[in-house]
């Protein structure tokens, strides 16, 4: 069964790892990697990758992306979402801390910080406007 828009959005402002995907180059299949994303409902998405990254040149080069949350306890539930890049800047290091904090438990969060800034290299903000949801919870059925 579908999800309702508050349903799909309260789903995705959960911190679920996402899978990205990403149209590729031609003869090749999208990009698809797991992503830690932000987004609080009714809002824009946004991820942090690096900005030299794969991810990067090809989502910059499409103009778009999508994203797949999903659970399978206490029912196999997912919401998809596409949509254009609006926007996309240097992330700065209170966006890594959020990110972080969002998926780590809080005595992890400095560790990973400090390694992410040594090991990572620059980083980049990419905001998505969710423009096309799929939504199913399996445990309705």
């Amino acid at each position: 069964m579908a999800l309702t828009r508050e349903q799909r959005e309260q789903f995705l402002a959960e911190p679920h790892v996402a899978a990205l995907a990403v149209d590729a180059e031609e003869g090749r299949a999208p990009l698809t990697v797991p992503i830690w994303y932000q987004y609080a409902p009714g809002g824009d998405l946004w991820i942090l990758t690096g900005r030299d990254s794969r991810k990067h040149e090809l989502i910059r080069a499409a103009g778009r992306f999508s994203l797949l949350a999903e659970r399978v306890e206490p029912t196999i539930r997912y919401v998809s979402v596409e949509g254009p890049v609006v926007d996309s800047y240097p992330a700065t290091l209170e966006h890594l801390r959020e990110i972080s904090a969002r998926y780590l438990p809080a005595d992890k969060v400095d560790g990973y910080v400090e390694f992410a800034l040594k090991n990572h290299g620059e980083a980049v903000i990419i905001v998505m406007r969710p423009e096309r949801w799929l939504t199913s919870d399996l445990g309705t059925v």
